[in-house]
């Protein structure tokens, strides 16, 4: 019976282990990316290589997501408003749930799926092809050459992001409150300056920032750790994209409320 019992909870204790040894794994390489700020000495070139790579390439991904959820906002909250009247709270309702929730994760998950999963297969194959062995035989550390350039990178690439999602968030609301709904979208626009969401905006930022310094350690851990040729890199993709998801939601939730205090 006690056999068949630690049998049955085998499972959860491999699956806590895990989490665990990917909480402490990240939290390893983001000691030693702030370390490596004491005395500031990375590779400039290969930090600007991943800001270009990070940010500019995903822009356009970005801008696309956050059209479509500008106009999904608008066309879900143009129903409450048709039936009650109150025009004032478009933009307070568009602005909202685009600065503060909405259009923070849904680019946090793009850029983790674009991003966090390529930078895990990239640094990976250099660790199943020796690569990071040589850099270090040729006393070149890797955390300061190959990890603070992209956690800088993802860090500040998808903070902007962010703000770059936020404008054409609201472009998508307003062209589809003026094309779709028949609703001035100058009105739109004015509703939503009047609405102060200054907070909710520095919120989504926040929220941006927060994202970036986890996908960044947590893709950067499972690369360097993986290990067993192509089929070891594609497990640890796998499971860096899972855990970039599952932190995304998590630091959501604890973001959100902090500022509520």
């Amino acid at each position: 019976m006690i056999a068949r019992m630690s049998a049955g909870f085998a499972p959860v204790g491999r699956a806590a282990l895990h989490v665990l040894a990917t909480l402490g794994g990240a939290a390893t390489i983001f000691g030693r990316v702030v370390r490596a700020f004491f005395p500031p000495r990375f590779d400039a070139h290969e930090t600007w290589r991943q800001l270009f790579h990070v940010g500019v390439r995903s822009s356009p991904i970005v801008a696309m997501t956050a059209l479509f959820v500008g106009a999904i906002m608008v066309i879900q909250t143009a129903y409450f408003v048709r039936r009650t009247g109150a025009t004032s709270f478009l933009g307070y309702g568009v602005g909202y749930s685009v600065f503060a929730e909405i259009g923070p994760v849904l680019i946090g998950l793009m850029f983790s799926g674009r991003v966090g999963a390529n930078n895990t297969a990239e640094l990976g194959t250099m660790v199943v092809t020796e690569q990071v062995d040589a850099l270090r035989a040729l006393a070149i550390d890797p955390i300061r050459y190959l990890v603070v350039p992209r956690f800088i990178a993802m860090m500040v690439m998808l903070t902007l992001l962010m703000v770059l999602g936020d404008l054409f968030a609201i472009i998508g609301a307003a062209l589809t409150a003026q094309g779709l709904l028949g609703f001035d979208w100058r009105v739109l626009i004015a509703n939503l300056i009047e609405s102060h969401l200054l907070d909710e905006l520095l919120m989504g930022v926040v929220k941006a920032t927060a994202f970036g310094v986890a996908i960044s350690c947590i893709s950067c851990y499972f690369g360097l750790t993986a290990s067993g040729g192509a089929v070891g890199v594609g497990r640890a993709t796998n499971h860096s994209v899972v855990a970039n998801a599952t932190a995304i939601f998590i630091l959501d939730f604890f973001v959100g409320w902090l500022f509520t205090l």
